[in-house]
């Protein structure tokens, strides 16, 4: 073998993938902050006392959590704007599918960590006066939040990688720009090395972090 490695192509379109890992950055982090949000509304939801409410949830939970999320993301771009009428953007298409998928996952961890909590809990907070939405925020989120946390870091790493999966519709995202890098200067040795040793710079924190928090949770326990 007489390949001779010559990273200075990187180097010289470093800005390109700059570029990408920018957009990765504006795609993974809304995914996590809203199906965050999306998925502590989908856990009250699953846990609701009207069976239609908690039939329904169940249903959009297992679509999104038993289908490829290359799939959901190709489906938003392609078939979703049949529906609707209107033409989704790569980004905005990506943004949709992930966040929709995050949600989905996230939910079963928070309605996990509620049910965790004895239920008597939520009984004494209602019969002293709190409203369900008031015991909630201040009984059982505040005890089952830290049981939550390594679920979470490391859902926050899923969506990470996942977001690379946005390159297949378009999104000039870092996989995307490395990609086209690789068949412009058929150097894909050089470009997807590199490219892969940003995805592990980018992600390794969370990685060590949740590493930490379970050996604190552990020993706390």
């Amino acid at each position: 073998m007489n390949y001779v490695p010559d990273f200075s192509i990187v180097t010289d379109n470093w800005i390109v993938l700059l570029r990408g890992l920018w957009v990765t950055i504006q795609i993974w982090i809304p995914s996590i902050v809203i199906g965050l949000v999306g998925g502590f509304l989908l856990a009250q939801a699953r846990l609701a006392r009207r069976g239609w409410i908690r039939g329904t949830s169940l249903v959009y939970v297992e679509l999104f959590r038993d289908t490829p999320v290359l799939i959901q993301l190709i489906w938003f771009y392609y078939a979703f704007p049949i529906l609707v009428g209107v033409q989704l953007s790569p980004y905005a298409a990506a943004l949709l599918g992930l966040t929709l998928n995050t949600s989905a996952y996230a939910s079963e961890i928070f309605r996990g960590g509620i049910r965790s909590i004895h239920r008597g809990q939520m009984e004494g907070a209602l019969a002293i006066g709190m409203s369900r939405a008031q015991a909630m925020r201040r009984v059982i989120l505040p005890q089952v939040i830290k049981r939550m946390l390594p679920a979470f870091t490391n859902r926050t790493i899923e969506v990470a990688k996942m977001s690379s999966l946005a390159s297949v519709i378009s999104v000039h995202e870092l996989m995307y720009q490395g990609r086209l890098l690789s068949s412009t200067y058929y150097r894909p040795f050089e470009i997807l090395t590199a490219v892969a040793f940003i995805y592990f710079v980018l992600i390794y924190p969370g990685t060590f972090l949740a590493g930490r928090l379970e050996k604190h949770l552990a020993r706390s326990n």
